[in-house]
């Protein structure tokens, strides 16, 4: 039983259901199967230390309460409005202790709302996107933390930045004074092989050593590698890693 009692299920503090996940309503989520998956997930990827971001945005509230009773402090979501729902709906001490994640696609309506909830946007995919981000942070009185999104894959179904259009914006980007940019994002395709999933990544890395050279900033976080390919992502410089499935099944 967690002991932050009965706010652990999928309902928030007015008694409202949280919308529920793909696989249907919350179901609990022992803390000790979470400590268990992020155990094997450290051992695996030893002796690197990248941050573990447990991505909870298919799972109810339980996730992110187990999640920090095992011991995680970073929580990704991608659907702005039950994103902020749950993280209303936690008790003060998670919420005050945890980093929050934005890692889907925004729209621009939505930013103001994600860039008042969210820790770091891990999506921004143009500069339209970046500025209206920028303009709800100084609103905000707050710098937005982002990372921008790469589609080096060439997946027409994804979104995300090719390496010309990033280099061609992002002296741009940098003058928005809403947002601190600290890195880059990707995902890799479903499915990819080893060799692709090595090329993809590890061309993330040599744009993000491209833009630090070109423009004189230092670009510290890589957030690349999900549940599937996390460890090939993290042998490549991952210093972000976003895992669900692996940490809550």
């Amino acid at each position: 039983m967690s002991h932050f009692g009965e706010q652990a299920d999928n309902h928030n503090s007015a008694g409202t259901l949280i919308p529920s996940n793909r696989w249907g309503a919350d179901v609990f989520i022992d803390a000790k199967l979470v400590e268990r998956n992020l155990s094997d997930i450290k051992s695996k990827i030893a002796p690197c230390k990248p941050r573990i971001i447990g991505v909870t945005k298919y799972y109810g509230l339980s996730s992110i309460i187990s999640g920090y009773e095992a011991g995680l402090r970073d929580f990704g979501e991608s659907r702005a409005v039950e994103a902020v729902e749950k993280i209303q709906a936690l008790p003060e001490e998670i919420h005050k202790n945890s980093t929050f994640h934005f890692i889907g696609h925004l729209q621009t309506n939505k930013a103001e709302k994600v860039v008042k909830y969210f820790d770091i946007i891990h999506s921004v995919d143009s500069l339209k996107l970046a500025g209206v981000i920028s303009e709800a942070a100084c609103r905000l009185n707050k710098r937005e933390k982002i990372l921008l999104q790469v589609n080096n894959a060439g997946e027409e179904q994804k979104f995300g930045y090719d390496a010309d259009g990033l280099i061609k914006d992002f002296p741009e980007i940098l003058k928005l004074s809403g947002i601190e940019v600290i890195g880059l994002m990707n995902m890799a395709p479903l499915g990819a092989s080893e060799e692709v999933l090595k090329k993809t990544f590890g061309g993330l890395r040599e744009l993000r050593d491209e833009l630090e050279q070109r423009f004189g900033v230092k670009l510290p976080e890589l957030s690349m590698g999900m549940s599937d390919d996390y460890e090939v992502a993290v042998k490549e410089g991952a210093t972000m890693i976003r895992v669900g499935r692996k940490l809550f099944t």
